[in-house]
């Protein structure tokens, strides 16, 4: 299963060509548009695979040359085959970032959702959160929204074992640092990315940077990536940091 962090709390999760977009943004502080973005993955992948294969062809439709080479155009909006928001808010469910396309052959995914709020008060304040967990390849993760409360033991056991955790750590609207660790001892999976929190000058300009939840694990559990792309195949371990792209 592939994993692509687009900032804030938006993921692209790929299985066997499928595509499922979760929690598309806009008009979150410092993030370009999805399709920028996108666009800037894109060409950093071609690169990467140019350097690992040692050939130069061209594969990826960028507005921007490669090394020098010119591209087609880029299409302008990410192309998926589904698209998952954990609630209504304008950063986590701007599906219209997104172009929903048809698929060739059955989802891969098996999806299931589990019920939460966006707060500690039953969703008084701030909604219902769903909480999605995508299972393929026999790898399970589950993307945890605007979680903003501690998952009951009803809830972490629907939840089930997870290979992989995307769990919200900014605080303000969700838990923070400190919460979002007892989330993650409560559901104890494999692997943890943490995502919805601010890193200058990108993100919400109230809640916190990642660091505060990093500094509760131990230095040797946690892993920078070079870019915002991992693999999950169920056999990384502690916690994972993809990177966002300034540029192309």
């Amino acid at each position: 299963m592939k994993l692509t962090w687009l900032g804030h709390a938006c993921f692209l999760v790929e299985q066997d060509g499928y595509r499922i977009l979760l929690d598309p943004y806009t008009g979150v502080e410092g993030y370009p548009a999805l399709a920028e973005t996108a666009r800037r993955i894109a060409v950093w992948e071609e690169r990467a695979r140019r350097k690992e294969q040692g050939f130069y062809t061209l594969a990826v439709k960028t507005q921007v040359s490669v090394d020098g080479e010119a591209a087609p155009p880029a299409e302008p909006k990410p192309q998926v085959h589904r698209i998952l928001c954990s609630h209504g808010h304008f950063d986590h469910n701007a599906a219209d970032q997104a172009e929903p396309v048809p698929f060739d052959g059955p989802c891969p995914f098996s999806i299931r959702t589990v019920e939460t709020f966006h707060d500690e008060q039953s969703g008084a304040l701030r909604g219902p959160n769903t909480v999605h967990i995508l299972s393929a390849g026999g790898v399970t993760i589950a993307h945890l929204g605007d979680l903003g409360h501690p998952l009951s033991p009803e809830q972490a056991e629907a939840i089930g074992p997870l290979d992989l955790a995307l769990v919200p750590v900014g605080g303000v609207y969700t838990v923070d640092a400190k919460g979002a660790k007892a989330v993650c001892g409560a559901l104890n999976p494999k692997c943890v990315i943490p995502m919805h929190y601010r890193h200058a000058p990108y993100g919400l300009p109230n809640v916190a940077g990642a660091e505060d939840f990093l500094s509760l694990w131990p230095a040797g559990a946690v892993r920078r990536l070079e870019g915002p792309v991992c693999e999950v195949d169920g056999g990384a371990s502690g916690v994972l940091v993809p990177q966002f792209l300034q540029e192309a």
